[in-house]
């Protein structure tokens, strides 16, 4: 099945009108080439599409068998624990019995703990031998010659004898079942009307394995792990058929083994439907808390999910679309208990370059799709033409979901198992992680749950019915915005201890364009400003989600606090508009401007404007700033580490690793902040003297010189700085203060000469060279002749000078954005 075909079946499944068609459009966008040039290879797993055998060579099948056994026997060592920790009361509860103050009687200890000595023992002895022939499997693998082959040494393994014996005494479940419903009455009744029972019932401890931690259990969660081990005993079996050849000796015994564990499961089948509305710890009853769809990543695959949040796990379904006249169905993929489950988000690395490519030929076919759709809608034949635009337009918008997402949310249970969830938007991802780290408070293990039950009950339950594509919400796009939304962040208050903080922000709409920014991270403090501008090019956008996260080099970063803002084109104008968000304790300070225009496609590439060797000018402009970023980040990172540092700006970083700070700056701010977070504090002083040594005009401009080197000759100080000062008025506001912003910081650097060893005369000797030129003599200028000696001596004295003041003005780092009469605050 082609991929094109794929996507039409799926959005079928989901209730999403599709037309079949013969031909294709004239200008079909949809070029089949270009969408498998991008998805090649693609697992239709990938898409939730019936399943389709997997061609992999036998050695490859033969490896994944192994890693399935080694599976299995993590489980059932975790699954003997916990029988060891349900048996380990019974020694104590029998002999009580016989007492005058029995706990249970011996009756009730008989119910409460039949067949379960049995069932251990069978596990036991399944457990010990699969553990012998993996390990002497292990032994054989290391001793053998390569020349046997990696193959034979696999297919000499056989367990299936193993299995088939277990499986034959699956009857022992049989009559743990029909008592089940006994041995939990028991259970509860005794934990209501004996405190010593309650107390035990209610704090049965297990060890985890190697971690050493422990986990608590309720009796009754105990109990109930041999009736969810009879579902797992036929999925695992399912697992390990998968991967075993058909050749091989075990083949045949496994399949017997899955025939007879499925069998007896479809005989107690009806008996489970009855016990799923189980008692979890404190009384409560297990309920759907949130579903959605997410993108899992295994193997180095991406499938589209469908997540179930309840109140004591996470369950994870793939979507089958029922024949004509039955109920759709969702088949079983993970499930992970919430008790001691870890989460750890992750942004991860930047994408190929080629897949990046591809992913922009998708969004380019997407604009032009959407142009289709606007025209249809305005022609004769639109109806039948803008259903066929929008069909595709979906199918591109589904794959562009499931391959683009960026963030990752790993999952990690006390047992071992880990799964990771993929996506697009960090606030959707917080919302899912805060949702599940409220319900895993509490380290306690609860009831199991019957799977195929859980399972098939997700179509009645589920809240989400398909995935979130902007093509299907069509009914919105009146109010939404199309054209340019620019958002300048000022600064954050309310942050409860110091920490780097950086503001994401996100929009919605179609996918055509980059939906989400960040600003560089902010220097370690109480009070960041970043004073950043950030562009979207936006079609559809209805709402804005801002997130203040703090970043950490050791641990994850944290999100502080997150919201929406609705986007109303009514409310949005060209000119700036100061907000004030509340984000839980963090309070951030923005402006926002919005233009409404025609699209252009999008660019394969972010348009990133180089920083170095620019006239500042320029450079300040593209910014939206009067003080250039790579200058303020540079001044406040060795303000936050380099005041005590001796020779600051006299002793030189690694040239190499200035160079790639350089770069980075050129390329993409926020890298570069990050690399500066641990640069040598040399390079970063290094870095700043390079960039004012590359400007193409200098910071003074170079018309000032002479009046510059006129004043040094008025005697009185406090004259010749007035007269410096007034001079300084003339420059470019950029050039100013910037000037002015550097100065103030070469002088809180000089005020730690006793440290540094670096005095304003030190300081100026440094930077004069820089910072002031002389007029270059050539066609259309005259200069006196200066001796170059006589040069050095101007521009240090000059930056002098201007050290000894002691009333510079205050530097302005950013340009207003607040033009409105009134500032705007919004408390979300």
């Amino acid at each position: 099945m082609d991929i094109y075909k794929e996507a039409v079946f799926y959005l079928d499944s989901h209730r999403v009108p599709v037309e079949e068609e013969v031909d294709v459009l004239e200008e079909d966008v949809f070029q089949e080439e270009a969408v498998s040039s991008f998805l090649s290879p693609l697992n239709t797993e990938s898409i939730d599409f019936p399943d389709t055998p997997t061609l992999c060579s036998p050695e490859e099948m033969l490896e994944k068998r192994l890693v399935v056994l080694k599976g299995i026997l993590e489980s059932e060592e975790v699954y003997l624990r916990e029988l060891d920790t349900l048996l380990m009361p019974m020694k104590a509860l029998r002999a009580s019995a016989g007492t005058s103050q029995p706990v249970l009687s011996s009756p009730q200890v008989q119910t409460v703990f039949y067949q379960v000595p049995e069932i251990r023992d069978v596990h036991q002895s399944f457990y010990s031998d699969l553990k012998d022939r993996l390990s002497t499997h292990s032994q054989t693998e290391l001793s053998s010659d390569e020349e046997t082959g990696m193959r034979y040494r696999h297919f000499e393994l056989e367990v299936g004898d193993l299995f088939l014996k277990m499986v034959n005494h699956i009857s022992l479940y049989g009559g743990f079942i029909e008592n089940y419903e006994k041995a939990v009455e028991v259970v509860k009744k005794c934990t209501h009307s004996d405190s010593r029972f309650r107390t035990l019932a209610e704090s049965m401890m297990s060890n985890n394995g190697a971690d050493k931690t422990r986990t608590k259990y309720t009796f009754e969660a105990l109990l109930y792990k041999p009736l969810d081990r009879v579902t797992k005993t036929t999925l695992v079996l399912h697992d390990l058929l998968k991967t075993t050849p058909e050749e091989h000796r075990d083949y045949g015994a496994l399949k017997e083994a899955l025939r007879l564990s499925r069998s007896f499961l479809s005989g107690v089948n009806e008996s489970l439907h009855g016990k799923r509305e189980v008692t979890l710890s404190h009384g409560m009853r297990r309920q759907l808390m949130r579903d959605g769809f997410v993108v899992n990543a295994s193997d180095g695959e991406r499938s589209l999910r469908h997540l179930f949040l309840y109140t004591d796990l996470l369950l994870c379904t793939r979507f089958k679309h029922a024949t004509k006249g039955k109920q759709d169905q969702y088949r079983f993929c993970w499930y992970l208990p919430l008790a001691g489950l870890r989460l750890h988000w992750v942004a991860d690395q930047e994408r190929q370059h080629d897949t990046n490519v591809r992913l922009h030929t998708i969004r380019t076919k997407m604009h032009l799709l959407r142009q289709q759709l606007q025209q249809h809608a305005k022609g004769s034949r639109g109806l039948a033409l803008a259903a066929r635009s929008k069909k595709k337009l979906e199918q591109m918008e589904l794959m562009l979901l499931i391959h683009s997402p960026v963030y990752r949310l790993e999952l990690h249970s006390p047992s071992g198992k880990s799964h990771n969830l993929l996506f697009s938007s960090l606030y959707e991802l917080e919302e899912w992680r805060e949702a599940i780290h409220k319900l895993t408070t509490d380290n306690l293990e609860t009831v199991p749950p019957d799977l195929l039950t859980l399972t098939s009950a997700c179509v009645k339950l589920r809240m989400t019915q398909q995935p979130p594509l902007h093509s299907s919400y069509a009914g919105g796009e009146v109010e939404s915005l199309c054209g340019t939304l620019s958002v300048a962040i000022h600064s954050a208050s309310g942050l409860q201890q110091p920490a780097c903080v950086y503001i994401c922000v996100e929009v919605d709409g179609y996918e055509f364009y980059d939906k989400q920014t960040q600003t560089h991270s902010s220097v370690q403090g109480l009070n960041p400003h970043w004073d950043q501008e950030l562009s979207f090019q936006v079609d559809g956008a209805q709402s804005m989600k801002v997130l203040c996260v703090s970043q950490s080099d050791t641990e994850e970063d944290t999100v502080l606090g997150k919201t929406t803002v609705k986007l109303e084109s009514k409310t949005l104008s060209k000119r700036w508009r100061r907000q004030t968000l509340q984000l839980g304790q963090v309070e951030v300070i923005l402006s926002l401007k919005y233009c409404s225009h025609p699209l252009e496609p999008p660019s394969s590439t972010a348009q990133h404007l180089p920083v170095f060797c620019v006239s500042i000018q320029t450079v300040a402009q593209q910014e939206g700033l009067l003080v250039p970023h790579v200058v303020r980040c540079c001044v406040e990172e060795v303000e936050r580490r380099g005041l005590d540092e001796v020779g600051i700006y006299r002793i030189s970083g690694t040239a190499s690793d200035i160079s790639a700070l350089k770069a980075a700056f050129n390329s993409n701010l926020r890298e570069a902040v990050t690399r500066l977070r641990s640069a040598e504090v040399n390079v970063v002083s290094g870095v700043l003297k390079l960039y004012f040594r590359e400007l193409p005009e200098p910071l003074i401009p170079t018309e000032l010189f002479q009046k510059l080197a006129s004043t040094l000759d008025i005697q009185d100080l406090n004259s010749r700085l007035v007269s410096m000062l007034t001079l300084l008025q003339s420059c470019p506001d950029a050039n100013r203060h910037t000037f002015i912003y550097l100065l103030h910081h070469l002088q809180r650097v000089a005020q730690r000469q006793d440290v540094n060893k670096m005095s304003q005369l030190n300081l100026a000797t440094v930077f004069g060279p820089s910072l002031l030129r002389p007029p270059v003599a050539g066609v259309g200028h005259s200069r006196p002749s200066v001796d170059i000696s006589q040069e050095v001596v101007i521009q240090v004295q000059v930056v002098f000078c201007y050290l000894q003041c002691n009333n510079l003005p205050e530097a302005k780092t950013s340009l207003p954005h607040d033009t409105d009469a009134e500032d705007e605050t919004t408390h979300l």
